[in-house]
């Protein structure tokens, strides 16, 4: 596909969690495509380069470090084009330790709080910042990062689950408040992908526990419950928020856009 079709070129796009995981896919996919994409990161320098992508370290829980990023990127670029809210945390959890062995791995004020700072006030604090100097263009986009549990729910990931939930709610409200200053909102939500290095052993150790089995035995054979066969590839999801930040998808806002190879009924 000719790259320049989307119309990206010089197009400035936020791409918070952009250092890893899914979302340094997604950069990846927009500096291929022309765009100025700013990695937006706890773990990045303000001012270096990153994958083709400027960078501007940011707490996204905390709505200085957030405002300031967004003044950072205007005095840069004098625009953003899109935000893409894509910062997350997943801690699995259950609501009770039923067998009680892993005390640790039952939902308690700490995770419950580190999981909605981040993946609910995060992206309410990002979105306000971005939207404020969108309106001021007259245009912009922002996706939001959802997850396939958001709709389905998830065995040992109820928190996490709620908090994508949260994030479907405000793709539809902000779309209603912000489509008549021609800010599109919308989201997109990626069902089971393949590993990142977010990935830990921790994190499947806990999953694991949540679930009732050994990490070795958490499930990969996709064949019987993705009916596309497969898991996800993270540049499958670059490709789809390109699209949605683009001026090819401007008549699509307020909806939640599955990429899950057809297992979610959302």
């Amino acid at each position: 596909m000719n790259e320049n079709w989307l119309g990206l070129t010089d197009k400035v796009v936020i791409v918070t969690g952009g250092a890893s995981g899914i979302g340094r896919h997604v950069v990846t996919t927009l500096v291929a495509a022309g765009a100025k994409a700013v990695i937006v990161d706890m773990n990045v320098t303000t001012g270096e380069m990153l994958d083709g992508a400027y960078c501007v370290q940011c707490n996204v829980t905390d709505s200085a470090s957030v405002r300031a990023m967004a003044d950072t990127v205007v005095q840069k670029y004098g625009r953003i084009d899109a935000l893409v809210n894509n910062a997350g945390i997943n801690m699995p959890r259950l609501l009770v330790d039923v067998q009680g062995d892993r005390p640790e791995y039952e939902l308690n004020d700490d995770s419950f709080n580190k999981m909605f700072s981040v993946n609910v006030k995060g992206v309410f604090l990002c979105a306000q910042a971005c939207a404020r100097q969108m309106l001021k263009q007259g245009k912009g986009v922002i996706v939001n990062m959802s997850s396939e549990s958001g709709k389905e729910g998830s065995q040992g990931q109820s928190a996490y689950s709620a908090t994508k939930g949260a994030v479907d709610s405000f793709t539809r409200s902000w779309a209603k408040e912000l489509g008549k200053y021609n800010v599109r909102v919308l989201a997109c939500a990626p069902g089971i992908m393949e590993a990142t290095g977010l990935r830990t052993d921790a994190y499947n150790e806990a999953l694991a526990y949540t679930r009732g089995c050994k990490p070795e035995d958490l499930s990969t054979d996709y064949s019987k419950v993705i009916p596309l066969g497969r898991d996800g590839k993270l540049d499958e999801v670059g490709d789809l928020v390109a699209y949605l930040v683009s001026d090819r998808a401007s008549y699509i806002a307020g909806t939640t856009i599955n990429i899950s190879g057809g297992k979610s009924r959302g």
